[in-house]
């Protein structure tokens, strides 16, 4: 959700700059765009795809969504020169990181899932064990790197609940700023 809003504040943000400036909207150049593609189908069918992800095992899809998050960083890496790509590269290792070090999901302790679903659904889901689509239900103490998981909760009066991490604010910055900041062209002399 928090990756959602960036995007859609971004580019609203861009448009009406461009329009205020009297240019046209240009979208980043990017380079490689096909890896963005190529390495979230993946991740997508596995973790995000209802009619897949109960049939492929957790091992597996813990592994396709590391592979998936290499493709994704070897993206941001190719385009680091463009404004606001460095930026979401941090948050891409700092989640990655995390993720890695706690079985191939990003953790999420009982006290923050607890803002998400019911007690009663929650008492259902026992520690180690998958919650929602990419997260693992992890205590504290167990979570490896556990400044970097999914503790931040989205504000009560979005009333729509949501878990992120401190990479997924850095991914939300800098995908803000590739959006909404375009580099200023150069003029010719007439």
């Amino acid at each position: 959700m928090i990756l959602l809003f960036a995007v859609a504040s971004g580019f609203a943000f861009g448009l009406g700059r461009a329009r205020w400036l009297g240019q046209p909207y240009q979208p980043p150049a990017l380079k490689h765009l096909w890896l963005v593609f190529a390495s979230f189908l993946p991740q997508f069918i596995a973790i995000y795809f209802p009619n897949t992800r109960g049939q492929i095992a957790d091992e597996w899809a813990s592994g396709i969504l590391i592979t998936s998050l290499i493709g994704l960083l070897g993206f941001a890496w190719l385009n680091r020169n463009l404004l606001g790509m460095k930026i979401l590269f941090v948050g891409a290792v700092l989640n990655f990181t995390v993720i890695v070090a706690n079985r191939g999901f990003m953790p999420i302790s009982p006290q923050a899932a607890s803002h998400l679903v019911s007690p009663e659904v929650l008492s259902e889901i026992p520690l180690g064990s998958r919650f929602g689509t990419k997260d693992i239900l992890l205590l504290p103490e167990d979570t490896r790197f556990e400044i970097l998981a999914d503790r931040f909760i989205t504000p009560t009066w979005l009333n729509y609940p949501v878990a992120f991490s401190l990479g997924d604010v850095f991914l939300a910055i800098g995908i803000f700023l590739l959006l909404a900041i375009q580099p200023k062209k150069e003029r010719i002399p007439s």
